[in-house]
């Protein structure tokens, strides 16, 4: 079997998943009254709707069908511990999917998502998903392998934080999804056609991720007719694993998440420097301000697609780590900029 149609039938086989379970976690939603209640920061149309919040069954349900097809194809396999990280991909997976479910039924606080997330976290760690060394942008060198204490604690800070980024970035229609997609596409070309000897097996799962994510996002772009509720966190899961899996693709996953990443750090700064807790919801986040200001839904996706994805591109144009290096600090300083240029227009407004 050809690359190229491997490569096709597992992005198709996500796909058609997703679409296929999208109208039944739309109907189960209904059908249970899992919906959106507007009230707080929940003021858009879809809240106002009462939209579905079991998207997640369609992310997972995609995502997991052809991730398990792809290990039937005939494609070279290279990582003695392909199987090993597949199963805890899977399971670490399987139980954020569950802890997200459960919170869109019964809306957990913040203390139960992130027992949930952590436990994800571990089971990934335990089954060879984990954080070794770096490369180091000022001399291009590999650093020496970690302690296993340090291992451990850098592969949980990083797969916790790009679940809640995820989760967080979940705010308007079709922005989470989208950027999951182009995070996807950046890593399978990474893992498909610039790494050598090709990672060919491994670039099957951001396949799968695309394949599942698009198949949703048609469904969720504005106006939405389904909510991924807690299926944002197994999104940033996914992603913070597979950029482990794939060979430490960290450096691409903090460039196309660059903006999101950032509002995080400052939301929760922000948060906790007047008194309140970094994990409580409020509309301090980027979109929502943009949103407030007076910009649509879709000006304000398409944007952060176009950002996501100029940064992102930055990493298959050079594999210089000291250009990405760069890059990460410029986007920083932009981001940041903007961040406090809102604020301030925000508090002479008020």
């Amino acid at each position: 079997m050809s690359e190229n149609i491997a490569f096709l039938l597992v992005f198709s086989i996500g796909l058609s998943a997703s679409l296929i379970l999208v109208p039944v976690a739309d109907w189960l939603g209904h059908r249970f009254d899992i919906t959106t209640k507007p009230g707080g920061r929940r003021i858009n149309e879809g809240d106002q709707r009462r939209v579905s919040k079991l998207g997640s069954i369609a992310l997972f349900g995609g995502f997991i069908i052809a991730a398990l097809a792809a290990q039937l194809l005939p494609v070279p396999r290279q990582d003695p511990y392909e199987i090993i990280r597949l199963i805890g991909l899977l399971a670490g997976g399987g139980v954020i999917f569950i802890v997200g479910l459960l919170d869109d039924i019964y809306e957990f606080g913040a203390i139960p998502q992130f027992i949930g997330q952590f436990a994800a976290a571990g089971i990934a760690i335990a089954f060879q998903i984990f954080i070794e060394y770096f490369n180091n942008p000022l001399t291009g060198q590999q650093t020496d392998s970690f302690p296993y204490l340090i291992t451990v604690t850098i592969s949980l800070f990083w797969l916790i934080f790009v679940m809640n980024t995820l989760n967080w970035l979940d705010g308007l229609d079709g922005l989470s999804g989208g950027v999951t997609f182009i995070a996807g596409v950046m890593l399978f070309v990474n893992s498909a056609f610039r790494v050598e000897p090709a990672q060919i097996s491994v670039s099957l799962l951001p396949l799968a991720l695309m394949g599942a994510t698009l198949g949703f996002t048609l469904y969720n772009f504005y106006p939405a007719r389904i909510f991924m509720g807690g299926g944002a966190q197994f999104l940033g899961y996914t992603l913070g694993a597979l950029s482990i899996i794939g060979g430490a693709k960290m450096a691409t996953i903090l460039l196309v998440l660059g903006l999101p990443l950032i509002d995080v750090v400052w939301q929760a700064v922000s948060r906790a420097l007047r008194g309140r807790s970094p994990f409580s919801g409020d509309r301090g986040h980027l979109h929502f301000r943009l949103q407030d200001m007076g910009f649509s839904q879709r000006q304000i996706v398409f944007g952060y697609y176009a950002f996501c994805l100029a940064f992102g591109a930055l990493t298959l144009i050079t594999s210089s780590q000291l250009f990405k290096f760069i890059a990460l600090g410029v986007l920083l300083l932009i981001v940041g900029a903007a961040l406090i240029l809102l604020t301030r227009h925000m508090r002479r407004t008020a």
